[in-house]
């Protein structure tokens, strides 16, 4: 049986990728979403054990001691993992797994998973990206503004990611990620 192929979707706060994912796994069901773990407090609606995996701080670095993070990082004040078991267990049935992660976890999974698919989402303009993140109503001013400085950085990025793509509309962008994800699966990877 041929190992999966792990896709790693990255950008900024506000572009879209948790929409983006939605759609992706309600219209191709051939790939596993890999549900993260965090410090942060759950946003209404969220789910512990489906949206993510809500840890306090002695319990998330109990994890990050016993090494069973592929990756982990500080983001935003809050931290955030990849569970390894889930992961490789996947990937072992043959299945192709996308890890929804930013550009510090991307990096960190390079690291064991160099052969894994790099996919960046983009928004339109940083005007949009700020829309989306008033739009959202999550954060406060000072947090937004955190968000949007740190999207420039996470921009410099760019060329450490096998793919990126502009998230202008949705159908279109759900369309070039699945896409991508069908073309890598007939690939032969070394």
């Amino acid at each position: 049986m041929n190992k999966g192929n792990l896709i790693v979707l990255s950008g900024p706060s506000g572009v879209g990728k948790g929409t983006v994912l939605k759609k992706l796994l309600q219209e191709y069901t051939d790939i596993e979403y890999s549900i993260s773990a965090t410090t942060r407090p759950s946003r209404k609606g969220e789910i512990d054990g489906k949206d993510y995996f809500f840890l306090s701080l002695e319990e998330f670095f109990q994890k990050v001691d016993n090494n069973q993070f592929i990756e982990w990082a500080k983001v935003h004040d809050n931290y955030y993992g990849t569970p390894r078991d889930y992961v490789d267990k996947t990937l072992g049935e043959g299945k192709d797994i996308i890890l929804e992660i930013d550009i510090q976890g991307a990096r960190m999974v390079r690291e064991s998973y160099p052969e894994a698919i790099y996919v960046f989402l983009l928004p339109p303009s940083f005007d949009e990206l700020e829309k989306r993140l008033n739009k959202r109503g999550t954060e406060d001013e000072k947090t937004k503004e955190i968000r949007l400085r740190n999207a420039r950085t996470e921009m410099k990025e760019l060329a450490n990611y096998d793919y990126q793509i502009i998230n202008d509309d949705l159908d279109e962008t759900v369309e070039k990620l699945k896409a991508i994800i069908i073309a890598e699966k007939c690939r032969v990877r070394k």
